[in-house]
């Protein structure tokens, strides 16, 4: 038996752990050289061992073995590199039939660097277009594996031939960067094709965790004190004060997609925020009803055809961190904005992401619509 058993179980987000040539050796030639090899760790094996799992593109057959063993309990095992599928795609479909997730959206875990906070255009629109060949043929082995491309919008233009590739090489959302779109809202007219390609197509926009810089300016740091080291004990992850001001971007955004009418004129234009938390999304909504209440003068706001918090209903969706209360935040808002997921292999998800949210779907009370509606519903909205 899987680990994810009883009932449907649909993840919104999960991860590849791309190998140092993972992009480059998708890239147009007269871009690879401008794209760095994505430097993710050895994961604690020697360098010779390391060289070894690069050049055959699979894990230690003995490795594969002992995490074949542990059966339903695979997701408490090897995490990040040293995980079940986490580059190699027939590795991914065994560790899919452990997990037991009927569909499981695929996200990368160093990309982003290049593809979407890159300064320079030619290398994020060279690096996409290079990231979303290889999703696509990761994701290509199995069904369950829905790939999420990427897409800057940097370049309205080249914005528009990104969503079309990526829609063409059967990607299933296109993730773009939580923050001001090349000078631009990104509920700028000059976006509007963007959406309609995708909303026409039934591809979803997501927002993830990396498509903002992690950290807070270096000035938030200062106090006279040691910078302390991030939670996995380095320099270049998430701190605590960092976690204060992660979604913020990310509802900037949001927001300004709903107060710029982007989803009145595109009504089959979905969207969701994934690793940003969810614990902010209550009080946000009701921020956002009467910032829309207040300044209805301005021309956009006066034409909503419906209050924000309807559209965020009806059109996004919101993965809680496992140590958030998902059954409070149903409460006070419904239970149609919250998404499940497991971060596979990431270590963020927990060894057993099913437990600590049922046991606060439980403390709430939660019946079994809600629930249905965590782990399955509110994903079939979103991504179909």
């Amino acid at each position: 038996m899987p680990y994810a058993a009883g009932r449907t179980y649909l993840d919104a987000d999960s991860h590849i752990m791309e190998l140092p040539d993972f992009i480059r050796d998708y890239a147009d030639p007269d871009i690879r050289d401008l794209l760095e090899p994505i430097n993710g760790g050895n994961q604690g094996k020697t360098s010779e061992a390391w060289d070894q799992v690069v050049a055959a593109n699979a894990q230690a057959p003995d490795e594969v073995a002992e995490m074949v063993e542990l059966g339903d309990q695979l997701i408490a095992g090897p995490k990040g590199y040293r995980a079940l599928g986490a580059f190699n795609a027939d590795e991914r479909v065994q560790a899919l039939d452990q997990l037991g997730f009927e569909r499981q959206l695929v996200f990368a875990t160093f990309s982003p660097g290049q593809a979407l906070l890159a300064g320079n255009p030619d290398v994020a629109y060279g690096a996409a277009r290079a990231h979303n060949r290889a999703m696509a043929e990761f994701c290509a082995v199995d069904d369950r594996l829905m790939g999420v491309g990427m897409l800057p919008l940097d370049d309205p233009n080249r914005a528009v031939a990104e969503a079309d590739h990526l829609i063409e090489s059967g990607l299933d959302a296109a993730w773009v960067a939580h923050r001001e779109s090349g000078g631009r809202s990104p509920g700028h007219n000059d976006f509007d094709p963007v959406w309609a390609r995708l909303a026409e197509a039934g591809v979803p926009f997501v927002l993830h965790v990396g498509g903002f810089p992690l950290q807070l300016e270096p000035a938030w740091m200062n106090t006279g004190r040691p910078v302390p080291n991030d939670w996995q004990g380095g320099g270049e992850n998430v701190r605590g004060k960092d976690m204060l001001a992660l979604h913020h971007n990310a509802e900037l955004f949001l927001g300004a997609m709903i107060f710029d009418g982007v989803f009145r004129r595109h009504e089959n234009l979905r969207g969701a925020a994934v690793e940003l938390g969810a614990g902010w999304v209550p009080s946000w909504m009701r921020r956002l009803d009467w910032s829309a209440k207040i300044w209805k003068k301005e021309a956009d706001l006066g034409a909503l055809t419906e209050l924000p918090s309807e559209t965020v209903n009806q059109r996004l969706a919101f993965t809680p961190y496992v140590y958030e209360d998902v059954g409070e935040l149903i409460a006070e808002s419904n239970d149609e904005l919250y998404l499940f997921s497991s971060d596979y292999p990431h270590f963020e998800g927990s060894r057993n992401p099913i437990e600590r949210f049922e046991g606060f779907l439980d403390d709430a009370n939660a019946d079994e619509s809600a629930k249905t509606m965590f782990y399955e519903g509110n994903f079939r909205r979103i991504f179909g």
